[in-house]
C-alpha cells in the first residue's frame, strides 16, 4: 500500500502519472505484479503541509508499506529509482521527494479474508 502526499495544486494535475511512474518501478525493482496498484494520494492544503527549508511547493512524501521479504538491494534499487524516475518524467528534484517504507511481517495483514501468511500470492516477496 502506497500513500502519496503533496500540496493540492501541484499534487492533483500529476496524480495519474505519479501512480503509473511509481507502479512501474514497484514492477521493475521489486518483480511486483503490475495489476497490484494499490496507491492513495492525500492532497493537501498549503497551510496543512510544512516542509524542510530548501524544499519547493512541489514537495512529496512518499510512504510504502509492505510484507517483510524484498532484500535491501531490492528496496535501495525502489528508492532510486523513484528518484530518478520522478524527476525525469515529472520535474520533481530529488531534494523534493521523500520516501519511506515500512515493513511488517506477512501475519499482521490481513486482506481476501486470509492473513498475508495464509494468502496464496502471485508474487515473490523474496526479491
Amino acid at each position: 500500500m502506497i500513500r502519496i502526499y503533496g500540496i493540492r495544486e501541484k499534487l492533483n494535475p500529476i496524480k495519474s502519472r505519479l501512480s503509473d511512474l511509481i507502479n512501474t518501478c514497484m514492477v521493475e525493482a521489486l518483480k511486483f505484479p503490475p495489476n497490484k496498484r494499490a496507491h492513495r494520494f492525500f492532497p493537501l492544503d498549503r497551510e496543512d503541509l510544512y516542509y524542510p527549508e530548501g524544499r519547493s511547493d512541489a514537495y512529496t512524501l512518499i510512504e510504502i508499506d509492505m510484507m517483510e521479504g524484498r532484500s535491501v538491494e531490492a528496496k535501495k534499487k525502489l528508492l532510486h529509482l523513484l528518484f530518478e524516475t520522478i524527476e525525469s518524467q515529472l520535474g520533481i528534484a530529488p531534494v523534493d521527494v521523500e520516501i519511506s517504507i515500512r515493513e511488517s511481517p506477512p501475519h499482521n495483514w490481513g486482506f481476501r479474508g486470509l492473513t498475508g501468511d495464509e494468502a496464496k500470492l502471485d508474487y515473490k516477496i523474496s526479491v
